[in-house]
């Protein structure tokens, strides 16, 4: 809990912080970045080139704030949650916590200037460390469960034992751990974090949805090359892995980690994906069909074409695994006949209101997919009787979903 001066200050100078947020943390990771360019590693340079990632610390760091002075309702453990688990995939220490603090205050005072006194910077600076003690126990914590020691060395190497096109753009691997061990188990709607050396002094991370089986011998991610537009550049890590990777070679990976479960619950599961997002999805199903096979599960995905869709060789199998799965399919583009006979194919983009929900109170549902599809469906869901709680969401890159 923040002093009463410090509260006092933080809540006066909220809406300053929140008008100049993106600016503050723009200078910051340029000040941070060029006294300690190894912290370059850590960070996506694709969301660091179109902004998206000053603008997830800066709204992150604004609205724990006001958490702190009670001025939000978010479901802040949640949040946090979602922070740590991130942050232990890419293997954060405690040190690294003194660096960002030190960095992040110095450029609230270089961008506002004499309006930042030493009182208001002081305030801010206890705001910034409340958070990273919250983080650092959570992290702690799941480091602990991971196996982690004290080194936070979350890299192991694993070998690529499979690979497989699903479509044009999106490529399978799978991998078994290099020194022969069993491939840990993991929860439907965790993910790994893949580190790759680009060049030898360029490494990047990126992480990636588990889309295998739980408890099988091999882990299995998939990828989408993420291609050039005129607003981003290409995701050199997805590049690499479809052009470089091949059987035989070996990979970083970490422990898997990822607060939330697609499989939560006992009730009806709704799993409901666009595009790359069904990879936790088709996870779940694998899980589904090995422990539970009577569970009633609707599986709604939404993508570009039968040809964009990846994985899609797999229904056939689930739907006759699973007796009481439904599946509703939704292409942009559909050019010929059913090519699922017991599923419905419909044309356009996933319509909220066309998802079946029998007992809307009773639906545990699990959304992937970008956050505009994934705002709009959870949306559509809350206002027809779906509990909050039961709602759970990945969200690829830096982002959150509004009113987490």
């Amino acid at each position: 809990m923040l002093t009463a001066t410090s509260a006092a200050i933080v809540t006066a100078t909220l809406p300053l912080l929140k008008a100049h947020g993106e600016e503050v943390t723009g200078h910051f990771y340029q000040r941070m970045f060029a006294e300690n360019p190894e912290l370059l590693n850590l960070f996506n340079r694709g969301n660091q080139a179109t902004g998206q990632q000053r603008q997830a610390l800066a709204a992150s760091v604004v609205a724990y704030a006001e958490r702190l002075v009670g001025d939000t309702a978010a479901p802040w453990n949640a949040i946090l949650d979602r922070i740590a688990h991130k942050h232990a995939s890419l293997g954060i220490t405690p040190a690294q916590y003194t660096i960002v603090g030190r960095n992040l205050i110095a450029a609230v005072g270089e961008v506002l200037g004499e309006a930042v006194t030493p009182e208001i910077a002081a305030a801010w600076d206890e705001t910034y460390w409340l958070m990273a003690c919250e983080l650092v126990a959570r992290e702690s914590r799941l480091y602990h469960t991971a196996g982690v020691g004290l080194d936070v060395d979350v890299w192991h190497s694993w070998r690529v034992t499979g690979r497989t096109d699903e479509t044009g753009d999106v490529v399978s691997f799978r991998l078994a751990p290099a020194d022969g061990t069993p491939a840990p188990s993991f929860t439907p709607g965790q993910y790994v974090s893949v580190a790759v050396d680009l060049t030898e002094d360029d490494q990047q991370i990126r992480q990636y949805s588990l889309s295998g089986r739980p408890g099988a011998a091999e882990w299995q991610i998939t990828v989408k090359r993420i291609r050039a537009t005129a607003d981003s550049p290409a995701g050199a890590v997805s590049t690499y892995l479809h052009e470089q990777v091949s059987v035989g070679d070996t990979l970083r990976l970490s422990p898997a980690f990822g607060e939330v479960s697609a499989v939560a619950g006992d009730g009806p599961l709704v799993l409901i994906s666009a595009g790359i997002g069904l990879t936790p999805a088709m996870s779940a199903l694998e899980y589904v069909a090995e422990t539970t096979p009577d569970r009633a599960v609707l599986l709604a995905h939404a993508d570009r074409s039968e040809s964009h869709h990846a994985l899609r060789q797999h229904l056939p199998r689930f739907l006759e695994q699973l007796p009481n799965l439904r599946v509703n399919l939704w292409y942009e583009d559909v050019t010929s006949d059913c090519w699922l006979p017991t599923a419905q194919v419909k044309a356009g983009w996933i319509d909220p209101d066309l998802i079946p929900l029998e007992v809307a109170s009773e639906v545990d549902v699990h959304l992937c997919g970008p956050l505009p599809f994934m705002t709009l469906v959870r949306g559509n869901l809350l206002t027809r009787g779906v509990p909050v709680e039961r709602i759970g969401y990945e969200v690829f890159g830096p982002g959150m979903l509004h009113g987490a």
